[in-house]
């Protein structure tokens, strides 16, 4: 909490000294941008950033509150950070006077859009107006970085009327700025969002949803991404994309796929995957074809080269009475990851030898010790 306390105080002084916005703040970011408008507006208050009027009236000291009003403009544009300033003025006369300076400065879009949200109806709908001319007309760079202001201001009370705004956006406008959102943008409840616009107005077929559940890192796109990949019904495009993805749900999803596909025994090689979901999967759809994976496990773990995987996969579906035997040999195995497998598989089965897994804790694989640790938990004390 104190550093980002001070990476807020950091942010305002460096806003104050002048500097760009996107060297002053992580401007994709949502959070940073209601920020830097609650930080300006107390740092104004306590004297700690000097007032932004002198810009707007041309003077400054005790006559600025009446020369503001005056309809002659500045001779000079002012710069992104003044005017920051005093888009996040205390005074809501100097808010709304900034705001005309604001068209046409992408930089400043998500500042305008925290003015849509203002409680002062002047300012508001000042803002509004601004917001429904620049938004259409914004660059795809600049959507990415206003979009997640916009949905994480939605809840505030007044934060229902850029939302829809940005929602005809993407609903009625060029598809280009929904894939902009999607797989461009750092924040993950934007992405969210896009992707649900992507599927109501269907802008993807089966590869491209493929290739956004595998491309991104959050896992509620990847879910409803590679979901609706597979139902797509295109497995021979999308079944190899979901399979190579680093993440084991999309792994899985592109397993389940090959049962439709009726390709069942294509999912025995993920019978040892890493991911216990997808491997859960690979059972699910060998048995589907009328496979047993217990027995592959078997037989993988009596082989001269075991998966690493077989033993803990043993352990996920075997028996104590038949496999607990080799899993106890598998524990001397001279790979160190086959004998934290077998660890953790004589664990699910609920076979632990409480005097071997403590041997096993000065075993020289760290992946050994950490899951003898875990089977001797019940014995702790």
């Amino acid at each position: 909490m104190r550093n980002e306390a001070e990476a807020r105080q950091a942010a305002v002084r460096r806003v104050g000294r002048g500097l760009p916005l996107e060297r002053a703040l992580d401007a994709t970011r949502p959070k940073a941008w209601a920020d830097l408008d609650e930080d300006i507006r107390r740092a104004v208050v306590h004297g700690h950033v000097q007032p932004s009027h002198a810009w707007l009236t041309g003077e400054s000291g005790p006559g600025w509150r009446r020369l503001w009003l005056t309809p002659a403009p500045s001779p000079a544009a002012p710069s992104g950070a003044r005017l920051a300033l005093a888009l996040c003025d205390p005074d809501g006369r100097i808010r709304e006077a900034a705001l005309p300076y604001a068209a046409g400065r992408p930089e400043l879009l998500p500042l305008v859009v925290i003015r849509a949200t203002d409680w002062a109806e002047p300012v508001r709908a000042r803002a509004l107006a601004l917001l429904r001319a620049e938004l259409p007309t914004a660059s795809h760079e600049s959507l990415t970085v206003t979009a997640p202001v916009i949905l994480r201001l939605a809840g505030r009370l007044r934060g229902g009327e850029a939302v829809e705004l940005l929602d005809a956006l993407l609903r009625d406008g060029p598809g280009a700025a929904v894939t902009a959102l999607l797989l461009g943008c750092r924040d993950a409840a934007t992405r969210r969002a896009a992707l649900t616009v992507a599927l109501d107005r269907r802008l993807y077929d089966g590869l491209g949803l493929a290739l956004v559940a595998a491309g991104d890192h959050d896992p509620v796109v990847q879910e409803r991404a590679a979901s609706a990949a597979v139902a797509a019904g295109e497995p021979d495009a999308t079944v190899p994309v979901l399979l190579g993805a680093r993440s084991g749900r999309v792994r899985a999803a592109g397993v389940t796929a090959l049962r439709g596909a009726g390709r069942h025994a294509e999912a025995e090689p993920y019978l040892f995957d890493r991911s216990g979901r997808t491997r859960a999967c690979a059972r699910w759809v060998v048995r589907q074809g009328g496979g047993d994976p217990a027995s592959v496990y078997r037989t993988a773990c009596a082989g001269a080269d075991v998966p690493d995987r077989a033993p803990l996969g043993l352990g996920e579906c075997g028996t104590r009475a038949v496999d607990g035997a080799a899993l106890r040999k598998l524990t001397e195995h001279p790979n160190g990851r086959v004998r934290a497998s077998a660890v953790a598989g004589l664990r699910l089965l609920d076979l632990v030898d409480p005097r071997r897994m403590r041997e096993l804790l000065d075993d020289p694989e760290p992946g050994v010790v950490r899951e003898a640790g875990r089977a001797l938990r019940p014995w702790t004390g």
